[in-house]
């Protein structure tokens, strides 16, 4: 038995944690100790004496402080790290340690808490009952995706109809807000363009324009909702005093031959259409695809129940914080008010963070089980399909990839796609009724 076995006693607190206590004689604690005294007497500067020759109980009364905290320190960290080793435990946060210092005469003892990865043996993966949607594009597909083009190259054009204003029409407006008769500057506006029926206004606003004429003017009263965002307008009857200045409309041009010729690569309307397809194909196998990978990990967690490492939830979170932070600062929001929007949404992305961690291990024991891997072409295979999409050269990229430690991740996303490939080939796959009817 070793000295490590000899001094460490394991409790298992849960399946995720473990409590490692150990109990290290004096005559060891004596030795460390003497060492580190040894070690500081070669360094240390005392007035009167030589460096290294300064007898051990001066020293002590200068450095006994340091010198017991540094041999508690490496007391720790060599029974801690030899016992990890030594029992081949898999850690995965580091320890919290509880200890009450050296003691002339009496063994130094110290507790380490630690979460290690669960021991996972994944059950009945194996002949899931799946289903699959088919990949078509309707013609009702291919019809919003043309109005959606078509909608990118609308113009505005003035009313040229004697109508009053209509759900849809862009109206030019002069308005001041007032409450108890008092104008507020925040809630007037000259030339003012809006959208009707875009829902940009206050509730109660934008309908009452409708009906209204160029050059109409007319007081409406809008309610403000009583959870309103600025305070003293929460629950307020705000009158406004409004003035059509104008009515436009969106022009939206026609699907024909003349509409291609906004586009070089295209030839004929047949030609876009064609692409329009194909991309539609493309976006609905894309979205099909994950649906079907969702599915399976929501089946094999109704067929496998374990505890995880609190520590792995957390970092999930920030993965999703981050996440969400980064969408809101691409689509305009201030960096800072978007980390402390992320941030509100801690709690809401644990249940969500608790599930994709479980499916991950799952994969991930699923793959150690079957004896799934990953081959190095297979991995070089995958830069050069990332290098072409991103339209660059393949040795640079891999150099990039090993200088930024990002070629396990690599490994890992193939790993776990050839897991869910293998996952699926063992299943059955029923395709859903209201498709097959369809």
């Amino acid at each position: 038995m070793s000295d490590v076995s000899a001094a460490v006693k394991i409790e298992d607190i849960s399946s995720v944690k473990k409590k490692l206590s150990f109990d290290i004689p004096w005559v060891d604690v004596k030795n460390e100790l003497d060492t580190v005294y040894r070690k500081v007497g070669k360094t240390a500067k005392i007035k009167g004496f030589r460096p290294g020759k300064i007898p051990r109980a001066i020293i002590k009364s200068y450095y006994r402080e340091q010198a017991e905290e540094e041999t508690v320190t490496n007391l720790v960290n060599r029974y801690y790290w030899e016992a990890l080793k030594e029992k081949e435990i898999p850690s995965v946060t580091p320890p919290q340690i509880e200890q009450n210092g050296i003691e002339a005469e009496k063994d130094f003892s110290f507790s380490a808490t630690i979460e290690v990865e669960p021991s996972i043996d994944p059950k009945d993966y194996l002949g899931l009952e799946l289903e699959r949607e088919e990949s078509v594009v309707t013609e009702e597909d291919l019809d919003a995706r043309l109005l959606e083009i078509r909608q990118m190259f609308a113009t505005m054009e003035d009313l040229n109809v004697e109508r009053g204003v209509s759900q849809g029409d862009f109206v030019t407006l002069d308005f001041s807000g007032s409450i108890a008769g008092k104008v507020l500057k925040e809630l007037s506006s000259e030339n003012y363009l809006l959208e009707v029926g875009s829902k940009t206004f206050v509730p109660g606003f934008e309908v009452q324009l409708i009906g209204l004429k160029k050059g109409e003017t007319k007081t409406i009263v809008v309610k403000f909702p009583d959870d309103y965002k600025v305070s003293h307008l929460a629950g307020k009857d705000v009158e406004f005093k409004v003035n059509i200045k104008g009515i436009r409309i969106k022009k939206i041009p026609e699907i024909d031959d003349n509409f291609v010729k906004n586009f070089e690569k295209y030839e004929s309307l047949d030609a876009l259409k064609t692409d329009i397809r194909k991309s539609l194909q493309a976006e609905k196998q894309r979205k099909i695809a994950a649906e079907f990978e969702k599915s399976i990990g929501e089946k094999l967690l109704t067929k496998n129940d374990f505890d995880i490492p609190e520590s792995y939830i957390e970092r999930q979170i920030y993965f999703m914080m981050s996440d969400m932070q980064r969408r809101m600062v691409s689509g305009g929001m201030d960096p800072k008010k978007a980390a402390e929007f992320a941030l509100k949404l801690h709690d809401q992305f644990r249940e969500d963070a608790t599930k994709n961690v479980k499916i991950a291990l799952l994969i991930k024991n699923i793959a150690r089980k079957e004896g799934l891997t990953v081959v190095d072409e297979e991995v070089d295979n995958q830069i050069r399909e990332i290098a072409s999409q991103r339209a660059q050269d393949y040795e640079s990229l891999k150099k990039s990839l090993v200088k930024d430690d990002l070629l396990d991740n690599i490994r890992n996303e193939i790993l776990n796609r050839k897991t869910y490939e293998f996952l699926s080939s063992k299943a059955t796959i029923t395709v859903p009724k209201a498709m097959s009817n369809g």
